[in-house]
């Protein structure tokens, strides 16, 4: 992927053929701002929130479960993790970008490590 830009977008997460495909709404968050300010004061995401570059998050002050799926320059996942708030993992110094969205969002896409993701930046 290019040069990323706040906005909206598309994630893909590639099926075991492309009409199992699941596409996402998905949110970008490229700007040093929006990428402090992430899900922090929402009570929920609708889709995802792709946040570029980052390598490391935290749920403090969140209002809900997340998951974080780490990815590397390919958008490749490197790992999935579910994080209540108040939490503060360990950064996983492959990533370039993470994504986040509601707990139990990431199961349901069939996102885990190993999988490739595609995202369009300007749809939706």
């Amino acid at each position: 992927m290019g040069t990323w830009r706040n906005g909206s977008g598309r994630l893909t997460v590639a099926g075991a053929a492309p009409e199992l495909d699941r596409h996402v709404d998905l949110e970008i968050a490229a700007s040093y701002g929006t990428r402090r300010r992430g899900l922090l004061g929402r009570a929920g995401i609708e889709g995802a929130l792709l946040i570029t570059p980052c390598n490391s998050v935290h749920t403090f002050r969140m209002r809900f479960t997340i998951d974080v799926a780490y990815l590397d320059k390919e958008l490749k996942v490197i790992d999935v993790r579910t994080l209540k708030p108040g939490r503060f993992p360990l950064p996983r110094w492959r990533a370039r970008h993470v994504l986040e969205a509601e707990g139990g969002a990431m199961a349901r896409w069939g996102l885990r490590p190993g999988v490739r993701v595609a995202v369009q930046q300007g749809v939706g």
